[in-house]
């Protein structure tokens, strides 16, 4: 049996991947949402998969680096958890705070509880709660 060579398809410019420019307005956008809910260095590590302090504090800075599919989708889905707090809260101090705050909903545990159990699949779970929430209207 002769092995086929593969032949290479072309990326297709209408592909929903997200690029490193967007990557790194992601990042930026991440550590300035970070700031509004007030999370220590530790959590914000956490959250982002395990992220090294040291790679945290050049985010930070404004230097994230490479970033990989991973924390790319961590990323998207805290973009979505934001939007979805905003939409629910009209006073944004209030969402901030929901983040934070125990949830009868979540048996007593706060939304921030149950992202930082560490999996991109607890974020996933947090936004589809979000959005679900929100469309039941």
């Amino acid at each position: 049996m002769l092995l086929q060579p593969i032949v290479p398809t072309l990326a297709d410019a209408s592909s929903t991947d997200i690029s490193d420019a967007e990557s790194g307005a992601l990042a930026r956008t991440t550590v300035n949402l970070f700031n509004a809910w007030k999370l220590t260095d530790a959590q914000a590590c956490t959250l982002l998969g395990g992220l090294s302090a040291r790679t945290w504090a050049r985010w930070k800075e404004g230097s994230p680096g490479r970033i990989d599919r991973d924390l790319r989708m961590r990323m998207a889905h805290l973009m979505g958890i934001h939007k979805g707090v905003r939409y629910l809260f009209k006073d944004v101090a209030r969402g901030y705070e929901w983040i934070k705050a125990p949830n009868a909903a979540f048996a007593g545990k706060s939304a921030l509880d149950i992202m930082l159990q560490g999996e991109l699949s607890d974020l996933a779970v947090m936004r589809e709660w979000l959005d679900a929430e929100r469309s039941a209207w």
